[in-house]
């Protein structure tokens, strides 16, 4: 248990109505958990109002309330604790609550649209090679030295993220990488958080539904290395034009990776093919497993993230040779007809032109590229058409089906991605909303040689429709169609 007053270090109070050395048994913010001596923070959020549920965390045992708006009236013995801003509160509760973690470890924090994962994971993989002890937040997984736990959200809540941040810090953890979104910067997730560097990966068409423009979107990535301390590096891609953006006002010190520009960590992609890649990074030429230029900007960033952490340069070169790809991510299999089936996360246009261009890249010209592509229900809207044109433009044969639905209709997202495709392309599309009958057609159309892309999911072994959540997972699909149809 901590004082009340401990816990509320450095977070902005308005208005206190008790006694703040009171002792706490935990901080809640959902409040069904709520128990006895507990802390209930109210959160306004998106669908549902936890000032709305004061009275109930009361009932349930909270000795102390931190909200935005005081309750009409008070109950005897509740201490309440009036803040402007009761996300960013919660987060500074629970970086004090939890000893401060982040400042007990080096915390290098990824943020852009696309390269989040590969980056942070791959970050992770090559530490523990090195023979450290590391920690991963991802969206695919949270690790801790090698215990896995299952990843709910791109930037978990605070409370979720410090306890794991404590966890790490209770088995000696050295260096953990982390994704950082734009909903985390944006609900304050990562507020409290000391960061040892930041690094930015690119900025495209993405979470409009939640930031409306893309100026937002932009503004709110930028947010987190203006919130970077004087000790700390940020490293963004200078090919991307908002790398520049990023560093604006920062207190961190700053540096660049290109593969077009000049910058302190350059690259040139010397071969590429589906065998991996040969690079030159700051004139010492590398191999890896890692396909596409895309990776190339991936494994340029973690280049300078293990120089700037003060790995010996051989060292890093040695184990970035050693790299395996992430799940979900250009992920693919060579069939017995040799037919090559590749799944990839791109769920964004930027993301999907990509690894098409990619694709087109190191295929030889005589083989029929089918890309399989959907849309997830419920997001944004504006980015289908655009997805849908790209597809045909760069695809031989296109089926466009769902992603994960949800409470949208499958049929209504595919047509918003048909309008994006232009008359001269008409002929390469098929239509069929059931994602695995979408994928089984692909692989029937698929002759020896050809290339299957299978776009959208990536790592995720479900498919959500109407708030149900079904098994699914479109490697697994693509293995066993292809293996039933003797391809």
């Amino acid at each position: 248990m901590k004082e009340l007053k401990d816990i509320l270090y450095k977070v902005a109070i308005n208005v206190v109505v008790g006694n703040t050395t009171t002792n706490i048994e935990k901080i809640e913010f959902d409040s069904r958990k709520v128990g006895r001596d507990d802390v209930f923070v109210a959160i306004k959020g998106t669908l549902t109002d936890g000032h709305e549920y004061i009275e109930k965390a009361i009932n349930q045992g909270a000795v102390a309330i931190v909200c935005e708006k005081m309750p009409a009236f008070f109950v005897g013995g509740v201490i309440y604790v009036q803040v402007d801003d009761a996300k960013k509160a919660l987060a500074l509760m629970a970086a004090n609550y939890f000893d401060m973690p982040s400042e007990n470890l080096k915390l290098v924090g990824v943020t852009g649209t696309n390269g989040k994962t590969t980056v942070a994971t791959l970050l992770y993989q090559l530490f523990k090679k090195a023979g450290y002890k590391v920690g991963l937040l991802s969206t695919v997984k949270i690790l801790v030295d090698g215990t896995e736990y299952k990843a709910t959200h791109t930037t978990p809540d605070s409370l979720t993220i410090n306890r794991y941040l404590r966890t790490m810090n209770d088995t000696g953890v050295e260096y953990c990488f982390m994704e950082v979104s734009s909903h985390g910067i944006h609900q304050k997730r990562t507020a409290g958080l000391v960061f040892q560097g930041g690094i930015f990966t690119n900025l495209s068409h993405d979470h409009l539904d939640y930031h409306n423009t893309f100026k937002e979107y932009r503004d709110v990535k930028k947010v987190f290395f203006d919130e970077l301390g004087s000790k700390a590096f940020a490293l963004v891609n200078k090919d991307d034009k908002n790398g520049a953006f990023m560093l604006q006002n920062t207190n961190a010190k700053q540096y660049s990776y290109a593969l077009k520009s000049y910058a302190d960590f350059r690259g040139q992609i010397l071969e590429n093919s589906l065998g991996g890649l040969l690079l030159k990074l700051n004139d010492n030429e590398v191999w890896t497993k890692l396909i596409g230029s895309f990776n190339a900007y991936n494994l340029l960033a973690i280049f300078g993230t293990a120089e700037l952490l003060g790995l010996e340069t051989l060292e890093t070169l040695q184990l970035l040779s050693d790299l395996e790809s992430v799940s979900g991510r250009f992920q693919y299999l060579v069939s017995d007809h040799k037919i090559t089936a590749i799944v990839d996360y791109a769920h964004t246009p930027d993301a999907l032109k990509n690894v098409l261009e990619t694709i087109g890249d190191i295929r030889t010209k005589n083989e029929t590229l089918i890309t399989v592509v959907g849309c997830g229900g419920d997001r944004d809207k504006m980015k289908r058409p655009v997805m849908g044109n790209i597809a045909a433009k760069l695809s031989d044969k296109v089926v466009l089906t769902s992603d994960n639905p949800r409470t949208e209709n499958p049929q209504k997202i595919v047509e918003d991605i048909e309008r994006g495709v232009e008359p001269q392309d008409y002929k390469k599309i098929l239509s069929i909303t059931d994602r695995k009958q979408a994928i089984r057609t692909a692989c029937q159309l698929a002759e020896q040689d050809d290339i299957i892309l299978i776009a959208g999911k990536g790592h995720e072994t479900y498919q959500e429709t109407n708030g149900e959540r079904i098994d699914f997972n479109d490697f697994e699909i693509v293995k066993e169609e292809l293996k039933k149809l003797g391809k």
